[in-house]
């Protein structure tokens, strides 16, 4: 090989591990791989901020299940990308954030913008880096690949020091990655076939990442031979067909009753892939800890999640991959005693998700999501970040599709725009739709000017309440009347919009939400919608004076 420089060398293996896009704010600590990107055959996204960079990168891992790849500048760039991260984590999503570093012989004077990336990056990445010399490039990259896909997924950072990336080096590249599948035993697959023989009332739950469409095809076809009714975790609906006869919901924020009766009462539980977290698990209330009061088959990639919060009584260390392969191979029993459930569970679910209940004010976000569920293609691709705004999605919103949801299981704000910019630029020809709360989307709105820039007409729905609604529930309901720093003052979002160079729209009452939607999409361009909605409307159940009230009297009971 030819000598090249380090920003080249590494260029070169993201080429060759298959990278096709990445997501950047640049900066003069990089300025050698800007220049080796300059002739590569890979799509650059410039972005407005950090945190909004790493976000499109996280949601292209979340919808390829390939690394989503990030560039940013040292100190202040780095520490503005760490949402991104930190969702990364969470979320188990394959991500490779490069941040930029100071030259090697300035190393620990506190030059300036320094930072120690192992440090500040090692407890919430699955490994944190620094490269020290060039030839070490394809060596760092190719393992930075395969620790970002294996096991449980999750984010890699890898500091790239000025000198190493001007440095030129003879080194041969390395071969593309490969994902390691791993598979479940024939024994455990007879075991799990015996104890669903025994069961009388199992319950299915996916969660997690490494699904694929083929895999669910795969779990799928077990469904319907098992006549098992099927669960998906918080903000993974897109694992199992909505419309299909044996979807029972989602474990997501304010859940089916009827769902959580249902595993509360079942006799089997197989969660797949998923880990049970904080929200799924309501709060941790909906299994014993570390005893889950029922028999758990927790079948997942990564050995360390089985048995770190819940002891199963079969632990299967196995991707989803290979363990749906696998399911092929065990047989249902002849009349299962729980035959009819799934129709009874889906029943329930198409009650739960189909009429949306009135809601103080004129406009309704239920009847909004109702009608774009009629409208939008299956394979549009809906984005949101945290808030009160986002139940009426989950609720109402049926995902029939694979990577068509792109929402943070830890709840980042923010996350709704660039998530959906990032969506359409690397799937231009779908359909991609952002939900924001009028706090969510202030937190990465500028990055609106990436789609204008890029022609992306996503279109943005901001739910505008005047308030960090989400928050101010809470403080209803622990400190009733008493509200403090919760209160917005917002701009005109769909002037907002126009001043970028977008369509920009405004809606008051339910009834004008689809002509503004309609004009939106004709206008070619990225668009907000501004959608009022009354403050009382803060959940699908309850008004925010129900909450208030409530909260009043249990103080006075007490």
């Amino acid at each position: 090989m030819a000598n090249r420089t380090g920003g080249q060398i590494l260029v070169d293996q993201l080429l060759i591990h298959g990278a096709t896009d990445a997501f950047c704010v640049p900066g003069e600590s990089y300025l050698a791989v800007l220049d080796a990107l300059h002739d590569a055959s890979m799509k650059v996204t410039i972005c407005r901020a950090e945190g909004g960079a790493c976000m499109m990168a996280e949601a292209a891992g979340k919808l390829t299940g390939k690394p989503g790849i990030c560039f940013v500048t040292r100190g202040p760039g780095a520490t503005n990308a760490s949402p991104g991260i930190h969702i990364a984590d969470q979320d188990s999503t394959p991500l490779i954030l490069f941040v930029g570093q100071i030259d090697g012989s300035m190393r620990e004077r506190e030059a300036f913008q320094e930072l120690d990336y192992r440090a500040v990056f090692g407890t919430m990445t699955k490994w944190a880096t620094e490269i020290d010399d060039a030839a070490r490039i394809p060596e760092i990259i190719s393992r930075a690949f395969h620790v970002a896909t294996s096991g449980r997924p999750g984010p890699v950072v890898i500091a790239l020091p000025e000198d190493v990336l001007t440095d030129l080096a003879d080194v041969a590249d390395a071969e593309p990655y490969q994902v390691t599948e791993q598979h479940p035993s024939p024994v455990q697959m007879d075991d799990l076939a015996k104890r669903l023989a025994a069961a009388k009332s199992p319950i299915a739950i996916l969660g997690g990442s490494r699904w694929s469409p083929e895999t669910i095809a795969d779990f799928q076809v077990f469904a319907e031979r098992f006549d098992l009714p099927v669960a998906v975790s918080f903000r993974r609906q897109m694992l199992f067909p909505a419309d299909h006869p044996n979807f029972a919901g989602d474990l997501g924020i304010g859940p089916n009753p009827k769902l959580l009766a249902r595993i509360k009462e079942s006799d089997l539980v197989l969660l797949v892939g998923g880990r049970l977290s904080e929200m799924p698990s309501q709060s941790y209330t909906l299994f014993g800890i570390p005893n889950p009061g029922r028999p758990l088959v927790h079948v997942h990639a990564d050995p360390e999640e089985l048995g770190r919060v819940y002891r199963p009584t079969l632990a299967i260390n196995a991707s989803p991959a290979g363990f749906c392969a696998a399911l092929k191979t065990i047989e249902p029993p002849k009349t299962p005693v729980w035959k009819g459930a799934s129709a009874v569970a889906h029943e329930a679910y198409i009650a739960w998700s189909e009429q949306p209940a009135p809601v103080p004010g004129e406009f309704h976000p239920g009847e909004m999501v109702r009608w774009l569920r009629s409208q939008l293609p299956n394979d549009a691709i809906l984005c949101n970040g945290a808030g009160n705004y986002a139940v009426w999605v989950h609720r109402f919103h049926r995902f029939n599709t694979f990577a068509t949801q792109l929402a943070p299981t830890c709840g980042s704000m923010g996350y709704g725009v660039p998530a959906a910019v990032g969506a359409k630029r690397m799937f231009p020809e779908r359909t991609v739709i952002a939900f924001a709360g009028d706090g969510c989307f202030l937190m990465n709105g500028q990055d609106f000017a990436t789609a204008v820039q890029y022609d992306l007409p996503v279109i943005v729905i901001v739910v505008d309440n005047g308030m960090y609604g989400t928050i101010r529930m809470h403080q209803e309901r622990e400190y009733p009347g008493r509200v403090s720093a919760t209160t917005l003052k917002n701009p005109d979002f769909a002037a907002y919009a126009k001043a970028f160079g977008g369509h920009g729209e405004r809606v008051e009452k339910t009834a004008d939400f689809a002509p503004a939607f309609e004009r939106a999409v004709k206008s070619g361009k990225p668009a907000i919608i501004h959608c009022l909605l009354d403050p009382e409307a803060i959940t699908p159940a309850k008004s925010l004076s129900t909450i208030r009230a409530e909260a009043f009297a249990a103080k006075s009971k007490a």
